[in-house]
């Protein structure tokens, strides 16, 4: 599979990796052996980054669901997980199953010794703020991962769900290694702000959530005319289409796509070697994805 470095000082991994939350949240797969043969075939077709975040989950209850799941799977799995990135998050709570935030620098410490558990490990190879809490000063809790990383219980630090301007600043903190923003043809708002650029720009790893438009929308795919043809070109799916649209936005953008089903997985992984023409690109580009 075609890797892409993962950020500045960090080594490469698969321009697939595997995103671990629906196999957490409501709608997870009913047993545990479903949900590590899932990633395992993630595993198996070269992704070598695993994302997941404490709060993948069912309610506050659960919390830490898909990391204790997605450390079993590598214990499990016949391949060499030492040569796996897991990355994972903190910043959001789950009270009573609602998404909270929580920015605070206890609270992100608190999350990542927990973390630290779940995960079974002594170092997080990649810790990333969830999302900036308005309540707490952005820096404040920045400055928490920076903490952690020199006790070294992160090896490198990231960030989701930020501005250009959010990055600038935390970099002036602690050296950022990657963004985990939303991108997809139905969402391109990190493409419009300058945040795909500016990732480009400093070797950050850009990390594309929902890259096929996560939920519903992903359902769509199949009856968007423009993705039709390009599909049966390339004898694959419509959904490993607009992953490979995904890839080509930035030289150092790397797609995350969760899956319920092995076939989900095995399929998303074959979109890291598929090379569209700036013709195919280009329809992507101008075909219309509502999100309605």
């Amino acid at each position: 599979m075609q890797t892409r470095p993962l950020g500045p000082g960090a080594p490469s991994v698969s321009a697939v990796g595997f995103g671990g939350m629906p196999l957490s949240i409501r709608g997870r797969p009913d047993d545990e052996g479903t949900a590590l043969r899932v990633i395992h075939a993630g595993l198996d077709a070269g992704m070598t980054l695993v994302d997941t975040a404490n709060v993948y989950c069912l309610d506050d209850t659960d919390i830490g669901h898909n990391e204790r799941l997605v450390a079993k799977a590598l214990r499990t799995w016949g391949g060499r997980s030492d040569a796996v990135v897991v990355a994972t998050k903190g910043g959001i709570t789950r009270p009573k199953g609602e998404w909270g935030l929580d920015g605070r620098p206890a609270s992100l410490k608190r999350a990542c010794e927990q973390s630290l558990v779940a995960l079974g490990v002594d170092c997080i190879a990649l810790y990333q703020y969830h999302r900036p809490d308005e309540r707490v000063p952005f820096a404040e809790s920045v400055g928490a991962l920076a903490d952690l990383r020199r006790e070294g219980k992160i090896r490198w630090v990231g960030l989701s769900n930020v501005s250009v301007a959010q990055i600038r600043e935390a970099a002036a903190i602690v050296p950022i290694v990657t963004v985990q923003n939303r991108l997809s043809p139905f969402f391109r708002e990190a493409l419009e702000t300058g945040v795909v650029t500016h990732c480009a720009k400093e070797g950050i790893g850009f990390l594309a959530y929902s890259p096929v438009g996560g939920g519903r929308l992903n359902q769509k795919l199949p009856s968007i005319g423009a993705l039709a043809p390009i599909a049966a070109a390339h004898a694959t799916s419509p959904h490993a289409m607009v992953l490979a649209w995904v890839l080509a936005q930035g030289p150092t953008v790397i797609v995350i796509p969760g899956a319920r089903t092995e076939a989900h997985a095995t399929d998303a992984a074959r979109a890291a070697d598929l090379v569209l023409t700036r013709a195919e690109l280009d329809a992507i580009t101008a075909a219309a994805f509502s999100t309605a």
